[in-house]
């Protein structure tokens, strides 16, 4: 088999061992290499980086964009809010686009890839846009949630969204949801639903006991922890959380718990390395994900690779994931009186084990990174054909 070479383009990929941000690329560049796939990417860069350097064996080089107290787009999951809040943010991400495009065609130009394959359309299906068509290079699209979000928010954005897929060899998006959201918006293209990876070598059961559950994510509206925590206040169950995450609302949610009176029951971890994470999945009784409109919700992944099943609700891409009374249980969106129930019937119940054991079952079959990466690997050989 001959070898293919793609360029990554990304905001998000791992800036030290063990970092959350992107990982699922670095899974699925490293998984690729089975495939006879070299990978090469190019990502921001970010105070403390070096402009090029080998992340988990992958070839990644950073671009500059912006004095560097103000390259802080990227990595953090900020990225709308600060181009939206401040004159700056939004000079920053000109600079990004600028500085991002300019990146992609030196790579294509000294390395001469044979598929370009953009993460989010926006930035990277635009940065990958002309260098792509300038060199003639086919480029996959592939987006994740919160690119999707970012456009069915902002109308004046769905011109650009279509130019990107229009022009790019093959779309992608991570579940069917997001499949959907983008066929309204651009209702000539018909996206694959291929999700990302997991290391599933990583997330992995133990014999531990289960006592708390868990809560993993940005500490942000979207992701909906203020409606675990007033969950929390309404279950007949005193189970204790533990809270894995930083974001913009953790003062306003430790302070919501404290006159909810359920801060006692509350551990705050803050972010913390994948590796370290994995003890929580295995000791949790279920993790609960009360957010709305998720791209896909590798976190739910996580957790059922871990054998602990996840309360949800039943919102964008985590209906791909957890099938109710089989591997979780879904609640009605922005119900926290359901949301107290599901926790009430994992907490006190013996069904979570068996929940688990089908969730790991399910997942190996269709998040592996040698299940992912064959999908992908047939992907760029088709539109390189193509």
């Amino acid at each position: 088999m001959s070898s293919l070479r793609v360029l990554f383009l990304a905001h998000s990929f791992p800036r030290t061992p063990g970092d959350a941000a992107g990982s699922f690329l670095l899974h699925l560049a490293r998984a690729l290499g089975e495939h006879g796939v070299d990978v090469r990417v190019v990502a921001p860069s970010a105070p403390g980086l070096a402009l090029f350097e080998e992340v988990g064996g992958i070839p990644t080089r950073r671009f500059r964009y912006a004095p560097r107290d103000r390259e802080t787009l990227a990595y953090t999951g900020n990225m709308a809010a600060e181009v939206r809040g401040s004159m700056a943010g939004k000079l920053a991400m000109l600079g990004y686009l600028l500085s991002g495009t300019g990146a992609a065609g030196r790579e294509i130009h000294g390395w001469a890839p044979h598929v370009v394959h953009a993460h989010w359309w926006f930035p990277g299906g635009l940065t990958g846009l002309l260098p792509a068509r300038w060199y003639g290079v086919p480029m996959v699209t592939t987006m994740h949630g919160s690119d999707v979000r970012l456009a069915v928010g902002a109308r004046a954005a769905h011109p650009l969204l279509r130019q990107v897929l229009r022009r790019s060899a093959a779309v992608t998006t991570v579940s069917t949801w997001l499949a959907s959201q983008v066929r309204q918006m651009a209702p000539t293209v018909d996206p694959l639903v291929e999700p990302m990876p997991v290391a599933t070598e990583l997330f992995a059961p133990a014999a531990v006991t289960r006592e708390r559950l868990l809560f993993v994510g940005r500490l942000n509206r979207q992701k909906g922890i203020a409606d675990l925590i007033e969950a929390m206040a309404q279950t007949q169950s005193a189970v204790g959380l533990d809270v894995i995450g930083d974001g913009p609302d953790r003062l306003s949610l430790e302070a919501r718990a404290q006159a909810l009176g359920v801060a006692s029951r509350i551990r705050w971890h803050g972010a913390l390395p994948q590796p370290q994470v994995v003890p929580h999945y295995q000791r949790a009784i279920a993790t609960v994900m009360p957010g709305l409109d998720e791209g896909l919700g590798l976190v739910a992944v996580e957790s059922l690779l871990c054998e602990t099943p996840v309360i949800a609700y039943a919102s964008g891409g985590i209906v791909d994931i957890v099938e109710p009374d089989t591997t979780g249980l879904l609640v009605s969106p922005g119900s926290v009186e359901g949301l107290a129930a599901a926790i009430d019937t994992v907490a006190t119940g013996a069904a979570g084990a068996a929940m688990g054991h089908q969730g790991r079952v399910r997942m190996l079959d269709r998040f592996s990174p040698a299940a992912v990466s064959a999908r992908y690997a047939a992907i760029y050989r088709q539109v390189r054909g193509g």
